[in-house]
Parts: C-alpha cells; structure tokens; sequence
C-alpha cells in the first residue's frame, strides 16, 4: 500500500465513536477527496459494508465510484480491491454499494448490516429521503458521513447540522479551500477571478457561504440532471470570448421541445487566442457544428476558422438582445449536466441589481456570473430569431439550377 497524504483535519474522520460526520464547505476543499480516501484505507483495514448515496442516481456515472477506483489506484489497491460495473469488493470482504434515496426507495429500505453510509452533495437530499436512510444504517457503531456545499439555510442537511442542536455524535467540520494544501493553481485563477469580481458569488461558492439575493436570481427554470444527448440531435454551440483576465467559454446544447439540454462546457480564464482552439476541441464535436460567437472579437473568429472550425460565425447583436435572449431563456426548462459547473455557478448566481438604498429588486441585468449564459445565448440565437431568419443548421443546401448548362 502507498503512502497518501490527507490533510491534518482528516484525522476526525477516523473516529469510530462518531455516529455521524458532517463536512461542509466550498469548492476546491477536498471534502469528498478525503472522504473517499477514508473509507477505502478503512475499508482495506478491516470488512466494511458501505453505501454510497445521494438524492437521485440514475446510473452508476452519477455515484462517487470513479473518485473511489481513482483514489484506490492512488493508495496502491488495485490488487485488493476488485472494481465491478456497479461495486467495489475488497480481498477482506470489504463491499461499496452505490444507491439513490429517491429513485431507488425499495433498495434502500431492504439493506442490511451497512456499517458506513457516505451522503454526497447532501444539500439536495429531501427531508423524506433523510426519513428513509438514517433508520435504514441501524447496524451498532454504524456510521454516516455527510458532504456538501451549502446553498440555502432551510436546506434539511444545514437544519440538522447548522441549527443551534445538531445530533449527538457529530463531528461537524467547516472545510474550505484554504484548508487544502493542495489547492490546484487553475481553480485558484477562478476564485481569484470571482473575489476580484463578485464577492458574493465568492462567499457562496469558494467559502460555503449560502446563495445571496436568491429573490433577484434570473433563472428558477432549471435544474441539474444527469443525461445523454440523443444520437440524432441538433447540438448548438454558442461562445463567450474572455478579455484579459475574464474566461473564454464554449458551450454545447441541443433543444427537446421546450427543453434546453446543457451538456458540455469549455472554460478557461485568461485564455489566448492561440489557446482558444485546443480549448474548444475539450469538447465532442465542436470542430464539426456551427458555433455562434461574440462578435465583438472578430480577430479570434477569424483565428478560428482558420484552425480547425470553419463554421463559427459571429452573433446578431442588437438593441434589446441581451434582455430578448434572458427572457427567451427563461421561457424554456434547462436541464444542465453535472459535468457543466460553472453553467451550474451562473444559473445560481446571475441576478437583477437590487437598489442598494430600498433593498428593492431593479429591471435591470447585473452585468456578472453570464460569461456562460452569454454563450448559451450565442448557442440558441438561431432558434430564438427562427420567425425573423432560418436558422443556420436549417437551411437548405444549395442546389444546382435545372436550367443551368
């Protein structure tokens, strides 16, 4: 087994007396990293039975497994544990598990002998799934292990955990990134960017604050879901350009009837130009569909159509587009996939201004957290002009005249 190193917080998670652990904390903490590296040395240390939940898993792809598989390669497990398609078994007699409270009620219900339950992002798990899942791990000296970002304070997991009681044996830690020695520089450029620009964004994403202005948010019409685009849809592209520090952003999204899917993003602050196309080629297909662009950046258009993406074109802008484009937006549902954060970050965080002497909430667009929505503007501007002009990938192509010779 190789040496890992955890931060010096971690030694609380080893606590066998606990009956419950609470983290909770920003981005960039390495909450669910240490977790994870917890119960895979426990679980080499002697037989565990454990599971692994949050609020909806759908499929596998929405567990903690892969973080699991990564974190036993990087202790030097692999020959102790054997990963299969749906679990993870040790040498010992070691077991993961991996379920959804709500979509999978009757599995959760008839589990027995767990020793250890690990909630991820316990902050949308319903006060009803909380019901169905602290009865089921009744096994003495069991224990579970809650991790999250907080977002509103009437949140179930922030009323049990961050009231003035919380339950007997807990251990409740506040873990942000300045706990992280390892903090990686790339996210760092992000929450500098977001200190320097929105201090509130800041203070709920980077330091666990809870999510401020939630009365002035823009966006209610959507929520984040786990999907795979059909084989026959229409993908939009849509791109934000970043000057000197902001971000450069590609997003990639296809439309179901009243429904924009979201399922691929780009992001890079303090991109050059010269970066720009490796950047987009992060995501499937780009190089291959329109992509609809800022047009107040025709030297990086023109850069791009001559490295690899001849069909990105500029954006319509005009009076009124921004709000035209945010009030089309807002007509549709936005399903975004968990793989898009920082489209995650802004649908949460974009707002109206709120007049600083009233409180009151203002007409009018903050002009912050929308270099993703811009592009996710760009991505759709085809569609929401479609009465004025056809749309790029709708029109016909052109064909020889019968009276030509």
């Amino acid at each position: 087994m190789t040496n890992i190193d955890l931060p010096d917080w971690c030694q609380s998670l080893f606590d066998e007396d606990a009956r419950y652990f609470a983290l909770v904390g920003g981005r960039g903490s390495g909450k669910s990293y240490s977790v994870a590296a917890c119960l895979v040395l426990r679980a080499a240390a002697k037989p565990l039975r454990i599971l692994c939940a949050r609020e909806i898993q759908k499929s596998i792809k929405d567990s903690v497994k892969r973080l699991l598989d990564d974190t036993i390669e990087r202790c030097g497990l692999s020959d102790f544990f054997v990963s299969t398609e749906t679990e993870i078994r040790g040498r010992n007699g070691s077991l993961f598990l991996f379920a959804g409270v709500r979509t999978n009620i009757d599995s959760i219900k008839s589990m027995e002998g767990i020793d250890v339950c690990w909630v991820e992002e316990s902050q949308t798990v319903s006060q009803a799934s909380l019901d169905i899942l602290i009865p089921t791990i009744r096994k003495p000296g069991s224990q579970i292990y809650f991790t999250w970002n907080p977002k509103n304070p009437t949140d179930p997991i922030d009323v049990m955990f961050c009231g003035e009681e919380r339950p007997p044996k807990s251990i409740f830690l506040r873990v942000n990134y300045d706990l992280n020695p390892w903090f990686p520089d790339v996210l760092r450029a992000e929450l500098e960017y977001d200190q320097r620009r929105d201090p509130d964004k800041y203070t709920h994403i980077w330091l666990g604050g809870y999510v401020a202005n939630s009365e002035a948010r823009v966006f209610r019409n959507w929520r984040v879901e786990d999907f795979e685009a059909p084989a026959d849809a229409v993908h939009r592209f849509g791109a934000d350009f970043g000057f000197a520090v902001d971000p450069t952003v590609l997003v990639r999204c296809h439309i179901i009837g009243r429904t924009v899917y979201v399922d691929h993003e780009a992001f890079m602050i303090g991109c050059e130009i010269v970066n720009t196309p490796e950047l987009f080629l992060t995501i499937p297909e780009a190089e291959k569909w329109p992509i609809v662009a800022d047009s107040a950046r025709p030297e990086t258009i023109s850069h791009l159509r001559n490295h690899g993406f001849p069909r990105i074109m500029s954006a319509v802008k005009g009076q009124n587009s921004v709000t035209e484009g945010i009030e089309w937006l807002k007509s549709y549902d936005i399903v975004v996939h968990p793989r898009c954060q920082h489209t995650i970050d802004e649908l949460t965080s974009y707002s109206y201004k709120v007049d600083p002497l009233t409180g009151r909430i203002l007409p009018v667009l903050d002009d912050k957290n929308n270099h993703v929505i811009d592009a996710l503007r760009y991505a759709c501007e085809a569609v929401r002009r479609a009465p004025m002009r056809k749309p790029f990938d709708a029109m016909p192509l052109p064909v020889a005249s019968p009276f030509a010779r």
